[in-house]
């Protein structure tokens, strides 16, 4: 027989072009009136009730953030009785970019939601049977959202639109049609039919038979299909399809549990505001498709959108809670929003899963089980610990799939954290979250499966996501084809937590995967939008001292404990880790408002701190330190109060040459003429920390022009091109060091090198003020070490990565992320350099003079990337950082602290605030000091082992207690070996790296 498959696929792909024109029929216009709100949305109620002026179609509308009220009035024709009648409407739709600009939500006109309208959903069902003269008033809220990077189609081009100041108020779309037509029932499943039949022929081989039954049984549906009367003849062409639909799947194929998902950024390339539309759209979606699909099951995560339903769009809400309750609207993920999970601190990450998992517990009664960041840009190894410490069971995430260099080797493995902890994790094989469920995707994943033969299954997440949309019926129809069809895997609509179980189950012995998940691409996201980063390291501690002080003051004095307050602002600051805010990958308008949050929060819990400080240091005129590291600094007791020790030494500043010599009897510095550190000493050792002939705090600067993806990426050949920033503008003493001041393009750095009376480091007060465009400014310190693995805090911990590029895997972690230190060292000594607000980090190995190598660790201080806001990180920055000479881990944990929790000093009496809690000396870290989330008064103490090795630790209570028990991170009871009641508190048998949560019932 001739080879007529090209044919047959032209013959296939021209026709399905006349059946979608045939899927509607007898089109009549309706009576279309509009209204522009002034400025930002407004309730439904007034959209509901204000003037609309007539419109038609073909009329422009539309300013970038705009909202427009659309009314539709119609009356059926006589001709439409006993018909599926729908309203069409396109309000500028472009199909390849749903979710990206023009969406809207259709209300009757007594406020009731019917549905989401975006380029995938273009219609909206008038009545399943239609009656002649029947009338029609339905109401749209649209959005006009601009374009912005080309839709999710990345194009990079700098754009204004995404800050509305700058957006223009041109209009950007056009109604092309406004209609009632009749749904041709048939038509549309016989396009179903042919879609499903032709894709999975496609993805067959020319060598299996089964791709020839299928084009064969094509062919000769079309044979029969009259193209002047499709409609007519749409059930004779399905009948000729009949046979092949019916044959079922193999014994082999691959199972594929698929679960309708919405992908929803809580902000991205469109600000917060708009993203509680996009979420009510997309739900009140799904629910009108669960009406008339009750196989549907749809998983939606991030505590936060479902929270802003129910404030902003209670009449979607209620639809919502009545899903769940039947277990078709499932919750998932467990945290407040999808959280970047490289930068937020370790506290925060808990309360990600402690408010994430409470508000599906009080709201619904469910705890869920599954932690589900598909997106993220990599994942910390503090991660597994904390899922367990939730009394969650699985991980989700498809973001790995999207390395550059090395193709991970498992799609179902065990994830074995910091301390040990194992997460079965999946990674959907079809390497997307926002799956359409086409031939190509379903067979892509069979394909792709890394674990075939010992495992069977895999998640399929399908909708339209990002900007949200969520599954539509013609998903849900290839899905009921494909349950059961020879040549295909096996698709089965189901819950989450159902493929979970049967995947863990059948595969008890999957593989293990230990630490991080490194993504590796989007480096630069550790740097990007530095004010951003610098508002979340500075409210993360603000509330840790907030938390600490309050504590101390309700239980020393009485004060009320502002926890209502507290709530709130951590939910303020959890939002902002959401994975494109933190990361600084949204647009300007994003920013804006994060870096305005900050500033509200900030200065909210100052209010507390200062507050509860002064009730704890009484009356009086003496000063009063509070230290709020957990470890003793200046002579006060870590998390507790008092007077300062007044013996320090002084700092000596001497010119030398050019130069200046710095001591404080700790450690010595040498800053050149250059203004650069050439000698590092720590005098208790006498040994030099910086390399031979090298530099200290030497800013460099290179070009960033990364392939694509401006914010998230930097690229490994930025790396061959830079300048050394020696020129000085000026160089002079001052109180404790030496200013620096420099200019470059059209940049100015000042800097303060500088000691500090008992300290052991070198401190660096960096004020930029940048004017750079697509620049990246590293400050390096060449550090006489050896060693092949330099090691970076992370939450609750710290990982070790490689300072070479032995294997592919190592030459891709050419930028990492670390919290408040970065420490390399070989036996007997180290150095530590440590920050308050800089998270990407490098580290590589450097010849040195003499022979050997030194290790070289640099800060990525700023970036200026222009995509998607242009004029990110443009302004003026203070970052602050400090190099530690002969530093062990735990002086480097210590020093991070430090940096980040300055002595807070206030007027009081004079007299010792004792801790609440103090812990043995040793490894063991408090990481936070609270009361209960449930208003008992109880006290909350987390801590963490911090060196990575078994250690006891004794906590005491500084006051009187009922009882202390080990809780999970919603503080509920978890029995936990190694936690014994002594006389006055707790005895600790810590493993390596592990967490602990006790609470003390007061």
């Amino acid at each position: 027989m001739h080879d007529d498959r090209r044919l047959i696929e032209g013959r296939l792909r021209r026709t399905l072009q006349r059946i979608e024109g045939a899927v509607w029929s007898a089109p009549v216009p309706v009576d279309l009136g509009r209204w522009d709100a002034p400025g930002e949305p407004v309730p439904v109620e007034e959209g509901l009730a204000a003037p609309y002026a007539a419109a038609q179609v073909n009329d422009r509308w539309g300013p970038p953030w705009g909202t427009t009220w659309w009314r539709v009035r119609a009356t059926v024709p006589d001709t439409h009785a006993g018909r599926p009648v729908d309203l069409r409407l396109d309000l500028g739709f472009d199909p390849l970019r749903t979710g990206f600009h023009v969406e809207g939500l259709v209300y009757r006109a007594d406020g009731t939601p019917v549905k989401g309208l975006n380029p995938r959903n273009q219609w909206v069902r008038v009545t399943d049977e239609a009656k002649g003269g029947e009338e029609v008033e339905l109401f749209v809220e649209s959005a006009s959202n601009p374009l912005l990077l080309g839709g999710g189609g990345f194009d990079f081009t700098p754009s204004p639109l995404g800050e509305k100041e700058t957006a223009g108020s041109e209009p950007l779309y056009s109604v092309v049609r406004a209609e009632l037509a009749v749904f041709e029932q048939e038509v549309w499943e016989l396009q179903q039919d042919l879609e499903v039949l032709g894709q999975l022929a496609s993805e067959l081989p020319g060598s299996d038979p089964r791709q020839w039954q299928l084009l064969r049984a094509i062919d000769r549906a079309f044979d029969v299909l009259d193209t002047s009367d499709i409609s007519g003849s749409a059930s004779a062409a399905r009948a000729q399809l009949a046979g092949v639909l019916a044959d079922p799947a193999r014994a082999s194929a691959h199972r594929i549990s698929a679960v309708g998902h919405a992908h929803i950024d809580s902000a991205w390339l469109w600000p917060v505001r708009e993203t509680v539309r996009k979420v009510a759209r997309t739900s009140s979606n799904v629910l009108a498709l669960m009406d008339e699909h009750p196989e549907l099951v749809y998983a939606m995560s991030s505590a936060q959108q479902f929270a802003w339903l129910r404030d902003h769009r209670p009449e979607v809400w209620a639809g919502v809670v009545e899903r769940v309750r039947e277990g078709r609207f499932v919750p998932v993920g467990g945290m407040w929003v999808e959280s970047d999970t490289n930068m937020p601190g370790g506290e925060a990450l808990a309360r990600q899963l402690n408010h994430g998992k409470r508000f599906f517990l009080d709201e619904f009664g469910i705890e869920t089980r599954e932690v589900w960041l598909p997106d993220s840009f990599g994942y910390t190894a503090a991660l597994p610990q904390l899922i367990a410490l939730s009394a969650s069971q699985w991980f989700l995430t498809q973001k790995i799939s999207w390395n550059t260099t090395n193709r991970f080797p498992h799609h179902s493995f065990r994830w074995e954290g910091l301390d040990g902890t194992r997460i079965f994790t999946h990674f959907p094989p079809a390497d997307t979250y926002g799956s359409e469920v086409s031939g190509a995707e379903v067979a892509h994943a069979a394909r792709n499966f890394s674990d075939k033969g010992d495992a069977t299954r895999s998640l399929l997440p399908f909708g339209w996501g990002d900007g949200g949309g969520g599954p539509t019926r013609e998903m849900l129809a290839r899905a009921a084809r494909l349950k059961d069809l020879d040549g295909s895997a096996r698709v089965e609509v189901e819950r989450p937590d159902a493929f979970f179980e049967q995947a863990e189950a059948e595969y008890p012995d999957a593989p293990v995967w230990v630490g991080e998940l490194y993504l590796e691409m989007h480096r630069g996201t550790y740097t990007s939008q530095a004010k951003t980063k610098q508002g979340n390291r500075r409210s993360e501690h603000l509330l840790r001292e907030a938390e600490l002080w309050a504590s101390t003051a309700t239980v020393r004095t009485g004060a009320a404990y502002p926890l209502e307050e507290l709530d709130r602002i951590w939910k303020v600051v959890l939002l902002q880790q959401f994975h494109d805010i933190l990361p600084g990958s949204s647009i300007g308008w994003v920013h804006r408002e994060a870096v305005a949050n900050y500033e509200a929060v900030a200065g909210e819990l100052t209010a507390i701190i200062e507050g509860a400080q002064a009730a704890l240091a009484g009356d009086g005129d003496v000063d009063v330190a509070f230290n709020a590291s957990p470890h003793p600094r200046g002579g006060v007791a870590a998390l507790g109060g008092g007077p300062r020790a007044a013996d320090l030494a002084e700092v000596e500043v001497a010119a030398e040459g050019d130069g200046w010599v710095l001591s404080n009897g700790l450690v010595r510095a040498v800053v050149d003429a250059r203004g650069l550190l050439t000698s590092v000493v720590d005098t208790t050792t006498g040994r030099e920390a910086l390399a031979p002939g090298a530099a200290g705090n030497l800013l460099q600067l290179h070009p960033d022009t990364p392939v694509d993806f401006d914010a998230w990426d930097v690229d490994a050949y930025y790396r061959r091109t830079w300048t050394d920033l020696t020129d000085v503008s000026s160089l002079s003493a001052v109180d404790g060091g030496v200013r620096v001041v420099r200019h470059f393009g059209e940049s100015t750095v000042t800097q303060l090198v500088t000691l500090t009376p008992g300290e052991a480091r070198v401190d660096v007060d960096t004020e930029v003020d940048w004017r750079e465009r697509e620049k990246i400014l590293k400050a390096g310190f060449d550090l006489d070490v050896t060693t092949e693995r330099s090691t970076a805090e992370v939450q609750f911990g710290h990982v070790q990565r490689p300072t070479h590029t032995n294997t592919s895997w190592d030459a891709a972690k050419f930028e990492i992320c670390a919290h408040r230190w970065v420490h390399v060292g070989e036996p007997g000594y180290g150095a530590a350099v440590v920050n308050d607000s800089t998270y990407g980090h490098d580290v590589t190995r450097r010849d040195r003079d003499g022979g050997g190598t030194t290790t070289q660790v640099r800060l990525s201080l700023l970036r200026a990337p222009q995509s998607p806001d242009p004029v990110a990180d443009l302004g003026v920055h203070r970052l602050r950082y400090a190099v530690v000479p002969g530093a062990g881990i735990a002086d480097a944990i210590r020093e991070g602290y430090r940096i980040n929790l300055p002595l807070r000093t206030v007027p009081g009496s004079g007299a010792v605030v004792e801790p609440l809690v103090t812990v043995s000396e040793g490894s063991a870290v408090v990481e936070a000091v609270k009361l209960a989330d449930d208003g008992s008064g109880d006290v909350v103490v987390r801590l963490y082992e911090s060196l990575g090795s078994r250690s006891s630790a004794t906590v005491l209570a500084g006051f009187e207690f009922g009882g202390v028990e080990a809780v999970d991170l919603l503080e509920r009871p978890l029995p936990t070996p190694g936690v014994e009641a002594v006389d006055g508190g707790v005895g600790l048998a810590l493993r390596p790296f592990q967490v602990v949560t006790l609470r003390f019932t007061r």
